[in-house]
């Protein structure tokens, strides 16, 4: 037992010596994949290949020449390059991950070019990567360059054989050569060695009888004088299934004759058969169609699987003709077939209502000349829904996702047809669909459906409005955004909206319900903004015999919740938010005290005993940069007699003596007026235009 261990020890140990002698003499070629491994280096991860110069593009580095070189010269090489780049290569391991041969194949195959192939890959691989050989491609005399040396082998002896001792080794670079067979000249044609012998067998073009056209092998044959026209046929591989074997045209000492192959073949008439001699020309022409007329026949067209003219029987019905016609397609319409009859009338039939038994009417009587129309099925995604006349369609507008003309049909109602059209859009304002339908009269009913309270309660088909083909249906949409594209206000109603004006979001006029409220509304609007005056809201009611106006606290609300104070809204109301900055609009001028002159916030503002000037001055904005602050004016309005007086706000701000403040009550009037409107400033503007006449009269006198 210990000497059957010690000799497997031994084996292993010859084969792992073995393994490494021979991947130490491994020299690297062209085409071969080299991995290098180093910690740390994702750069470094993807193998190199060797390209046609016997480099490798390392990042870094730039090119290395590998090719020649040991498995163990590679990687000494390869190590040295790198060491310029990075530092520490301690655990650097570099070797062939994947050997590889580029090989280059030219000539008759279909895919010629390079290739990168296995190591150990042979000729038929290789001409396996280039698609396989060509009809036509000569095998005896395949060439394989390798090393600017050529050697010429004979391929087809290796494919009777199977010895793949007959074909060379191939290296990196070498280049198969496949020529084409001198057979197939100088013209490119689809080649088939099995034709050849089939082709003509005449040496000379003179005395060659030359058969071409609709025969499976043309070519020019030699003479033999007991050879007739059948034979020359025979011998082309006889006539195609196109053949017009009724004017085939033969052509002797330049005299054309015409010969009726089917004549001939019919009766065995060989005095039919016309002369051959040396140097005849036989065309056998393409069979043209034949229109087929007759007393008897019955014309199918359109979407039925065999159109065409039928010869027609005493007893056949409609059935009949249609089911010889193979029947209707997938695409027919088959509630709108037309038969034509001979002296012009057109007759409807409805096969589809007649296979139902919704239609009472029976198939019709087709005699012969008559015709059988069989339609396109309309497609609602082509124009070919113009070929519904009017008198049979439904058009479908507004917002529905495919809207357009839709043929009608009794069994159908409205939701068939929203259906049909795929249904009302998001947009849509299913509350209101339009429904237009002609009577008898020729006159148009108008009639207004709310899809919604339909689906709600539940409602029967005999709820629905009455369509017939000739109806319009309009579905409304809903209006868009005022703030995007205020023109769309117009296609909604006055009666069926609400507006809402002021400090909102986005006031405009909105689409309004009677399950809506005033929160809704607000909320539609956007809300509320920052200058809303939430105390004072007012509502205004006009669906009632005269106008009633509102006041809503919002902002009691809000600290109450009391649903009570929210007032009722319908629609053609009224909300109007004021602006709570600027509520002095409302208050009359008694009430209030104006600010006017060089201030920031020029106004109207409320007052109370409780302020000042001072006061007024900061609610205001404060005085401008210009503002004279030394004379402002307060106008007194008192019972008997206006009074004015002056403040000066300067010297009460180094002071601080409240007792200078004038005395402000409602109704009062505070001017603020400007520097420039001071007496120093005009006298300073007057003495600026002294001086400028000054200056213009002493250079009038110099010059």
């Amino acid at each position: 037992m210990l000497l059957k261990n010690i000799n497997t020890l031994i084996f292993l140990i010859f084969i792992c010596v073995f393994s490494n002698s021979f991947s130490a003499n491994y020299q690297v070629q062209v085409g071969d994949l080299i991995q290098i491994s180093l910690s740390g280096e994702s750069s470094l991860e993807a193998p190199f290949e060797v390209n046609r110069l016997g480099r490798i593009m390392l990042p870094e580095v730039g090119a290395v020449s590998v090719a020649g070189l040991s498995e163990d010269e590679m990687d000494n090489h390869v190590t040295e390059k790198l060491s310029m780049a990075f530092r520490d290569l301690t655990d650097i391991d570099i070797y062939v991950s994947k050997k590889q041969l580029l090989i280059s194949v030219q000539g008759y195959v279909k895919e010629p070019g390079e290739f990168i192939l296995p190591a150990n890959a042979s000729v038929q691989m290789a001409l396996h990567a280039a698609g396989g050989l060509r009809a036509g491609a000569q095998l005896n005399k395949m060439q394989l360059k390798s090393n600017q040396a050529i050697t010429v082998f004979n391929y087809k002896h290796y494919l009777d054989s199977g010895k793949s001792s007959l074909l060379p080794p191939l290296q990196s670079l070498d280049k198969i050569f496949v020529p084409a067979s001198p057979m197939i000249g100088n013209v490119e044609v689809d080649f088939d060695p099995s034709k050849v012998a089939n082709s003509g067998d005449a040496a000379e073009g003179r005395k060659a009888i030359k058969v071409f056209g609709e025969v499976n092998s043309p070519g020019s044959f030699s003479f033999k004088s007991s050879m007739s026209l059948v034979d020359l046929l025979m011998r082309a591989g006889g006539v195609t299934r196109y053949a017009g074997v009724e004017q085939i045209r033969v052509i002797t000492q330049g005299v054309p004759t015409l010969f009726n192959l089917k004549q001939y073949l019919d009766s065995g008439d060989e005095a039919l058969l016309p002369n051959i001699e040396v140097g005849s020309t036989i065309f056998v022409p393409h069979q043209e169609e034949e229109v087929k007329t007759g007393a008897n026949m019955v014309y199918v067209m359109g979407e039925v699987a065999k159109p065409g003219a039928y010869q027609s029987q005493s007893d056949a019905t409609f059935m009949d003709i249609l089911a010889n016609s193979g029947g209707p397609t997938r695409y027919a319409e088959t509630r709108q077939i037309r038969i034509i009859k001979a002296n012009g009338n057109v007759v409807p039939f409805d096969l589809a209502g007649y296979t139902e038994g919704t239609t009472l009417a029976r198939p019709p009587v087709i005699d012969p000349g008559h015709a059988i129309f069989v339609p396109e099925k309309t497609d609602m995604n082509e124009k070919s829904w113009l070929k519904v006349t009017p008198n049979r369609a439904v058009r479908v507008l507004g917002e529905v996702h495919r809207p357009s003309r839709v043929e009608w049909s009794d069994e159908m109602s409205l939701l068939d047809l929203l259906a049909h059209v795929g249904g009302p859009t998001s947009r849509a304002d299913t509350r209101n669909i339009e429904v237009v339908t002609p009577n008898s009269s020729g006159k148009n009913n108008t009639y207004n459906f709310n899809l919604d309270k339909f689906i709600k309660t539940g409602g029967s088909d005999n709820d629905l409005p009455l369509i017939r083909a000739g109806s319009t249906i309009r579905v409304h949409d809903l209006p868009h955004d005022p703030n995007d594209n205020k023109s769309q206000w117009v296609r909604q109603s006055s009666e069926k909206s609400i507006y809402i004006f002021g400090q909102v979001g986005s006031p405009g006029r909105y689409m309004f319900t009677d399950e809506m409220s005033f929160l809704d509304i607000l909320s539609a609007a956007d809300g509320p903004n920052m200058n809303a005056d939430l105390h004072n809201i007012r509502v205004t009611h006009r669906n009632g015999d005269y106008a009633k106006v509102s006041k809503l606290n919002l902002a009691l609300y809000f600290e109450t919740g009391d649903e009570q104070l929210i007032p009722d809204v319908k629609m053609g109301d009224t909300i109007y938010i004021p602006e709570k900055n600027r509520s002095w609009l409302d208050q009359p001028k008694e009430t209030t005290v104006r600010v006017l002159g060089a201030i920031n916030k020029p106004g109207r503002y409320s007052f109370d005993d409780s302020m000042t000037i001072l006061d007024l001055l900061a609610e205001a904005g404060g005085p401008s940069n210009v503002a004279l602050v030394e004379k402002i004016v307060v106008v007194n309005t008192s019972c008997c007699i206006d009074q004015a007086r002056t403040f000066d706000l300067s010297e009460f701000s180094r002071t601080a003596k409240f007792n200078m403040l004038p005395v402000i009550r409602n109704g009062d009037t505070i001017f603020i007026p400007n520097k420039s409107d001071s007496s120093l400033a005009k006298f300073r503007a007057g003495l600026r235009d002294v001086f400028e006449m000054i200056s213009l009269g002493s250079l009038l006198g110099i010059l």
